[in-house]
């Protein structure tokens, strides 16, 4: 297990665990979370593309310009903004950040940064409607 610090823009310093081991079955490396006891607010972490679930992308296309500008920007100067993922059970869902995810696709990325926040099986069946 390893102890990061995270500085947030109010100056406060909050630290949170990640596991680095995975679990014989695949699933996703778990422990994300703040330290102070609640569920604190996201983190950002970069997570394996193969872990992100998309469950809306067969429902929505990209603009694939936008996606080659996205390839070109990130080549360049990395990934500027974190997509939004939320964590329910150990288990990784992406809805938004699309076009990014897939410029990280085409360019063979193995991971992508993430803005994490954990919720719940209700929260996870609002976000399918």
């Amino acid at each position: 297990m390893a102890n990061f610090v995270l500085q947030l823009p109010s100056i406060r310093l909050r630290s949170f665990t990640v596991s680095a081991s995975s679990s014989s079955n695949g699933a996703p490396p778990g422990g994300l979370g703040s330290s102070s006891g609640g569920g604190g607010g996201p983190v950002i972490v970069e997570l394996p593309l193969d872990k992100i679930r998309r469950p809306l992308m067969r429902t929505r296309s990209n603009d694939a310009s936008k996606v080659q500008q996205l390839m070109d920007s990130i080549s360049e100067i990395g990934l500027q903004v974190p997509i939004d993922v939320l964590e329910v059970d150990g288990v990784y869902y992406g809805f938004s950040g699309c076009h990014r995810y897939e410029a990280h696709q085409r360019l063979g990325l193995p991971t992508i940064r993430c803005k994490v926040r954990r919720g719940t099986k209700e929260t996870l069946r609002h976000h399918l409607r």
